[in-house]
Order: C-alpha cells, then structure tokens, then sequence
C-alpha cells in the first residue's frame, strides 16, 4: 500500500472543498484492512473511512489518516422464488448497484436511485428517498472493527436504524468500518409511488403498467430538475434532517403558519420538511460569499466556487438561528462535519 503524505481530499468530497489529509492511503483488497495496522501512520493517527464524501464537510485539515475504501464487487448470493440477496462491497458506487438489481428485475432500491456515494456509506446514514429506506430492505453486512481489524457481523435487528442514523453514526463511529453489505430485495412487484412527487409524476398514468426502469428514470428525472449537479456546485445534498415536533407544538404553529407542511410519525410526533422550513425564513436562493441554498431546494447548501469548509459551516448556522427564531425549531446537520 501506498501511503501519500499532505494529500488533497478536493476530489474525494462533493463540496470539492480544499482540505488536505496529514496522510491518506487506498484499500482496494480486505486483506488489506489486516495489513494496515501494521503502518506506524495508522498506529499513531486519528483515522477517518472514506468512501466518495458524499455526506461530508471538510471544515479544517485532517490531522490523520484517511482509509479511501474502494472494494468493489456486486453479486447475488441467493436466488429464491420470491426474493434475492445482493452482496456489494463498500467501495462501491450506490447508483451502480441500484441500477444493477433494476436490471436483475430486483424491486426495493429503485427509489434511491441516483443517491450519491457509496454502497458502504449507506447503511451508516440510513439512506433514504421518496418515501423508501435503506432499513427497509437491508439483510446485514460485514466489516472490521479497527481495534485489530477483527472481522464482525451486522443483521438489521442489530443496527439501530433510525432516521438517518445508525449504530455506525453513533455507538461505533470511528470504530468500525463496512467491508459489504446485503440487501433482501422482492422478485415479485411492489412499487412504492405513494410519495408526493411520484404520485404526480404518475397521477395520469395507469401505474399498473409501470416498471422498475419506469420508476428509476422518474426518479433520476426528478433529481436532476430539483437538486444541484455536484461536479458545477459543489454540495452534499441534504444538508439537515427534517426536524420532529410535537402534535401540540404544530398545533401553535398552524395558528402563525396555517400552511405549514407536515407528515405523521405517530400518535404523538410530526416530522416538518426543513426545506419549508428554509424557504419560509426567506433562505430558498439566499447566498452570502461563496456559499448558497440552492434556488429549488433549500434544504441544499452550495459551494458556489471558492468556498472553504469554515464559509459553508458559518453559512449553515445562519440558517440553523433564523429557523430557530422564527419558529423554535433547531435544524440538525445531516452531513459529517469533521
């Protein structure tokens, strides 16, 4: 392996901010994870697993090592009359296995097509889009815990999805690093089109007619007319959560906001689009320097050319404090920021 000393990371972070790493090394075999812990470098520094940088906000230097992971390899490993499981190492690019299983006739991913990133990024983060998560059709995965790289195993149960969030955002953030992961995906046809830009995507259409590379290419389509092409602004898509409130705190904002757009979680919760959120404190297209919310989604922070880490992060908590005062509803980063 070769290790690269004061190594630009602009090209493994879509905000292609400049930020060096004191050393930065490539896995490209497993065994490789094994032989890593033999490098004084690794020995001696803090460590970050990187896959595209996709989720990522790059606001100093990285005083350590970063571990670009970039196994590769899609298979199926079961074939059954009603589903299938599709292995993909974690270097791999998300889009890549989506479009591999709608190929494979394999239903469950389709509506996280064109998430940026890669296949090991998104059981950390819980990806999800358009009404589907990972967690819904995640089997488990593999990896190593870096304290002596010592292989372990996850099934769903032992995850702890949640809204973006996992065990591996959490408990063993640092800790431990994906390897692969499988996915239980339905041979039989189940679409999801109840979303509200699916729905009229598809409200003049008899969705019984529709396929798997139907509902991939709307999806795509959709991306690209509301969200930011990575490669002319340099962003890392959802830049916060959608915030929950209460039922009794939505009741007093109905009576300022009558309009105010929201979605069950249960008895007790609401989950608030923080893009309505964004927009109705007068941010949708806001820019200040060289960064921006982007002018048809403003949950999107830009990097309008020259930005550095430290101008998105002072641009994001303008935002977090006008939220917050004009509704009492703190905004929550989704993305790493590190």
């Amino acid at each position: 392996m070769l290790i690269h000393s004061n190594y630009s990371l602009k090209d493994f972070n879509t905000f292609h901010l400049n930020a060096n790493a004191k050393f930065f090394v490539e896995i490209n075999a497993e065994k490789e994870f094994q032989e890593i812990i033999f490098l004084e470098e690794f020995i001696t520094s803090v460590k970050l697993f990187l896959g595209h940088g996709s989720n990522i906000l790059f606001v100093n230097d990285f005083d350590g090592i970063v571990i670009k992971n970039s196994l590769k390899g899609i298979t199926i490993t079961e074939d059954e009359n009603d589903f299938a499981i599709v292995q993909a190492a974690a270097g791999e690019t998300w889009d890549d296995l989506v479009e591999f299983c709608v190929n494979s006739n394999l239903y469950g991913i389709e509506n996280l097509s064109g998430i940026p990133g890669t296949v090991g990024a998104a059981p950390v983060q819980n990806i999800g889009a358009y009404g589907v998560e990972l967690k819904d059709v995640f089997h488990s995965l593999d990896g190593f815990f870096i304290d002596g790289m010592k292989k372990g195993f996850f099934e769903a149960n032992d995850c702890g999805f949640s809204y973006r969030n996992s065990i591996f955002k959490e408990r063993f953030k640092g800790s431990f690093i994906i390897s692969a992961v499988r996915l239980k995906l339905a041979k039989i046809p189940v679409l999801h089109l109840n979303y509200r830009d699916m729905r009229e995507a598809y409200k003049d259409i008899d969705t019984t007619q529709v396929t798997l590379a139907d509902v991939r290419k709307t999806i795509l389509d959709i991306r690209k007319k509301k969200l930011p092409d990575p490669a002319e602004f340099g962003n890392a898509g959802s830049f916060f959560k959608n915030p929950e409130i209460s039922n009794h705190k939505l009741k007093d904002l109905r009576e300022k906001y009558p309009d105010i757009v929201h979605f069950k979680v249960d008895d007790k919760t609401v989950k608030i689009p923080a893009a309505w959120l964004i927009e109705k404190a007068g941010l949708k297209g806001y820019r200040l320097g060289e960064a921006a919310t982007h002018s048809k989604q403003p949950l999107v922070i830009i990097n309008m050319g020259n930005a550095t880490g430290a101008n998105i992060m002072e641009f994001a908590e303008m935002v977090q404090n006008k939220v917050k005062k004009k509704f009492q509803i703190d905004l929550i980063p989704e993305v790493n920021i590190i």
